[in-house]
């Protein structure tokens, strides 16, 4: 294979991978890297240096240097691109075979092609999943599976739109270097898909869209910005082809709304509320200041809590005061064959949907093709035969930096209920994770990697606030992490020691004195 001067592969290649490492392609990741991953590391460090100064008793606010963006009225974001006017439903799922073909042909609007929560970083996956992306626009994917069963691509017009989520900035790919140093996982993501399969969607009408994870500020959003121009260029495409939609799922983007738009406005789709990700972040960057940031267990945190209300509230007004899509956050339920919990369960979505449609969202997400009906319905019900409501600017919606920030009138007790539950859906997670699977069904729910951060997270948390538990009276001590972590593992199937290197990776980032920024960090280093 030939590669660009200061370029190592240092995963197998695998036979067809050559399709998606074009030299192209290639040269793509070393362009990019060589001029923006200086700036990324920088911007790493920035938030490394936010959360020391949160712990020494710092606060999050709207930024008085960036006030002139936020009091300008008369800017706007691109008009929506083809293929992503409308996105009342919205699927999300991994790049594996089986998922593209039933994602695709759900019958929702989009789909979150997903190379970031809902995969593994393997080096299988990461090239893949770029050639799964590439046989469904080529329209090659069609298998038989083992089970005999035929899985096969709607006509054209009745497919979702890919949308591709890359991995955050926070990611190196090891198995490729350049100048002797790990890229982007990031950059990696994006190169590979815009300079092969992204072409060719450019071809077939549409473009390369992107959901962009994990961002924690404006200039974060402007070194994507600037990676998409110097990709445009690089490739002989129009600036502006390239669109994207941010997922606001840290506690500091959502102080920046504004900003992150204004930084991408001719990429711009919109901003999506990333509601597990954000109660990571929230936990994440409060994590040493005791009960005034401390979150019940996590099932016990509804949107309608205050400061998740008024964080989805300025979310909606902001992006439709711009022109940008707003897309609400995950229903995690996977149906199963209990028709009671089935039944509840959808009660729970809908109510749900209804009140994302009746507060102005666009669209919404679903993990699982069994719910696509449900929201498309709920939203039609408001949306009628409107592509979206972005003209419902919600101007009676004000919302202050305190409100964000009240993390207390959060109702809800810490119980040994949802310890447990944490630690379970931890550890089984990990060790699907480590397996090669990023999305995995616990408990009737979908869970990825921002809902497994949540679950260590508030381990760890409750663990060095000297959290009592409200239904045991028990303190969160590490010897009482330690028995519950064996009677957990206990009750899954298997030899226990299948769940050795999971439970050794779980304790490692929900007990240690050190917080780990990511639980995929160490995982990854785990993973050959």
């Amino acid at each position: 294979m030939d590669t660009p001067d200061g370029l190592t592969i240092t995963g197998d290649i695998a036979p067809r991978a050559e399709e998606v490492l074009t030299p192209q392609a290639l040269g793509l990741i070393v362009a990019l890297h060589r001029e923006l991953d200086d700036r990324r590391l920088e911007l790493l460090e920035a938030r490394r240096r936010r959360v020391e100064d949160l712990a020494a008793g710092g606060t999050l606010d709207f930024l008085p240097e960036t006030r002139h963006i936020r009091e300008d009225p008369t800017w706007r974001v691109a008009p929506p691109a083809p293929g992503i006017e409308e996105r009342r439903c919205e699927i999300t799922g991994p790049t594996d075979r089986k998922m593209t073909i039933n994602a695709l042909n759900s019958g929702a609007k989009a789909w979150l092609a997903d190379h970031e929560d809902a995969n593994t970083p393997q080096w299988s996956a990461v090239v893949g999943g770029q050639l799964n992306l590439l046989d469904a626009i080529n329209r090659n994917i069609d298998f038989t599976g083992e089970n005999g069963k035929h899985y096969a691509l709607k006509p054209d017009a009745e497919l979702a739109t890919i949308i591709v989520r890359p991995r955050g900035w926070h990611l190196p790919e090891k198995h490729l270097l350049v100048d002797g140093r790990p890229a982007s996982g990031s950059l990696v993501d994006f190169a590979l898909y815009l300079a092969t399969a992204g072409l060719r969607q450019i071809e077939k009408g549409q473009g390369p869209y992107f959901y962009l994870p994990k961002m924690e500020s404006h200039l974060e959003a402007r070194l994507w910005n600037d990676a998409f121009v110097l990709a445009q260029d690089f490739l002989g495409i129009p600036r502006g082809t390239i669109r994207a939609t941010v997922l606001i799922e840290t506690y500091p983007a959502a102080f920046e709304m504004e900003e992150i738009l204004y930084e991408l406005r001719e990429h711009s789709a919109g901003l999506n509320a990333g509601r597990w990700d954000f109660m990571f972040s929230v936990i994440k960057s409060f994590r040493t200041r005791g009960t005034d940031f401390m979150l019940p267990d996590r099932n016990a945190v509804t949107m309608t809590v205050p400061f998740m209300r008024a964080y989805t509230e300025l979310l909606v007004k902001t992006c439709h005061t711009r022109g940008a899509h707003a897309i609400g956050g995950m229903a995690a339920f996977i149906p199963s064959r209990d028709e009671e919990a089935n039944a509840a369960a959808f009660a729970k979505v809908r109510d749900d949907k209804t009140r994302e449609a009746n507060d102005g969202f666009d669209g919404s997400w679903v993990a699982h093709p069994g719910m696509v009906d449900l929201c498309t319905e709920v939203f039609t019900s408001v949306l009628g035969d409107r592509p979206n409501q972005i003209d419902r600017t919600r101007e009676e919606v004000q919302v202050t930096a305190a409100q964000l920030l009240d993390v207390a009138s959060t109702p809800g007790d810490v119980t040994e209920a949802g310890l447990r539950n944490n630690i379970s859906v931890g550890i089984q997670y990990l060790k699907a994770w480590l397996g090669g699977l990023g999305a995995v069904a616990i408990f009737n729910l979908m869970e990825d990697a921002a809902t497994a951060e949540i679950s260590r997270s508030q381990v760890w948390q409750w663990l060095h606030n000297d959290v009592t538990l409200a239904d045991t009276g028990h303190q969160v001590t590490r010897e009482l992490i330690d028995r519950i972590v064996e009677e957990e593992i206990a009750k899954l199937p298997g030899d226990p020691a299948d769940y050795a290197e999971a439970k050794q990776t779980f304790l490692e980032v929900a007990v240690a004195d050190d917080y780990a920024d990511f639980l995929t960090l160490p995982a990854y280093a785990r993973m050959p």
